[in-house]
């Protein structure tokens, strides 16, 4: 079997009674997607800066393309592309001024940083608007701008924290056309997401954290297996109601009823079909039962989501880093703004 190119073994952090990781372990494969799913405060954002060395595990072992996170830190950064939660773009550059930056802290030489700048702002339909301050950027233009900032020195791998938080349905779909592209090509990214339709569309391998450990891992289609061949759905008008139809459906299921609040249904997995849905519905008639909808439909990654923890994906935890400061395995990267002063200042190598 080939090395994998990523690979994280026993990982644990902690801050102060938080424990945001609990003996974490997972391998993705080149390029391929591995999607980190989970609630806030599950654990993902903290193993992302372990993997792009900005935080020390307190104990295990994570390398990249064989490289030590903690140990070869220094090595690994010009081989890994990083986005986060929020764009990281200095408003008051152009988008071309930004990108050359980054290529200029990467060491690129002046024309080659001119060309991916070039390349970066085409890929990512921003040719127009490259010449102008962000500040002046929409919302989904910077992230865009950011995505394409953290691919300036080619990195082997890709780590996005939540890229699409926060964008509408259609830069959303754009982002997920790019990363795809990206996997093309030969890029490995790490994804965390809230969202279960975008793992389900990007990622090859799905690891579900929650409360700082792995519940489950594999394929959106294996993840679906687990919650049965078929899923009877109620949704109700009252939410009073969920706890009762819970109780009536429960004999009906072939598992365990699944709650959830927020979106006012009950799930139960069945292999019944039409029968049990004929059944469901003169049980729930005969007690009374209001209904917006009733109905049998494949298991989704809501549905596994749910089995697995007993919560929706978006529900929101305690904050992963309880307020503590991050332990950097290096120099944190300077804000935009104080790192083009300090490229002015000292020029690097083949500037």
């Amino acid at each position: 079997m080939a090395t994998p190119m990523i690979e994280v073994k026993a990982v644990t952090k902690r801050f102060g009674s938080v424990n945001a990781l609990a003996g974490v372990g997972l391998t993705a494969g080149a390029g391929t997607v591995l999607g980190l799913l989970g609630p806030n405060g599950a654990g993902k954002t903290t193993l992302v800066r372990i993997l792009s060395t900005l935080l020390k595990p307190d104990s295990g072992q994570a390398t990249i393309a064989g490289y030590d996170v903690v140990r070869d830190a220094q090595r690994l950064r010009s081989m890994i592309g990083l986005a986060g939660q929020y764009a990281a773009v200095d408003e008051l550059l152009t988008g071309r001024e930004n990108l050359e930056l980054v290529g200029r802290l990467y060491h690129v030489g002046r024309a080659e940083r001119r060309r991916r700048a070039q390349e970066v702002l085409e890929r990512f339909s921003l040719t127009e608007a490259g010449d102008r301050q962000v500040k002046t950027y929409s919302g989904g233009m910077r992230r865009r701008l950011d995505l394409g900032a953290s691919l300036v020195g080619h990195p082997s791998v890709l780590i996005l924290d939540e890229p699409t938080t926060g964008l509408d349905p259609r830069t959303r779909s754009e982002l997920w056309a790019l990363i795809e592209q990206l996997v093309t090509d030969g890029t490995t990214v790490v994804l965390t997401t809230q969202y279960l339709e975008e793992a389900e569309r990007l990622a090859h391998q799905i690891v579900v954290i929650d409360r700082g450990r792995v519940v489950a891992a594999g394929t959106a289609d294996e993840l679906k297996t687990r919650a049965g061949g078929a899923v009877l759905e109620a949704r109700v008008v009252d939410p009073g109601d969920l706890h009762r139809v819970a109780a009536l459906l429960t004999d009906l299921g072939d598992g365990p009823p699944q709650l959830d609040t927020e979106r006012r249904r009950v799930a139960v997995p069945t292999g019944g079909g039409a029968k049990v849905l004929l059944a469901a519905g003169r049980l729930l008639d005969d007690d009374g039962v209001t209904l917006d909808d009733l109905g049998i439909r494949r298991p989704s990654l809501d549905d596994v989501f749910l089995s697995l923890t007993g919560h929706v994906a978006t529900e929101a935890a305690d904050d992963e880093t309880s307020g503590q400061p991050a332990v950097m395995a290096g120099p944190p990267p300077p804000p935009p703004a104080a790192a083009a002063a300090a490229v002015s200042a000292t020029p690097g190598r083949n500037s």
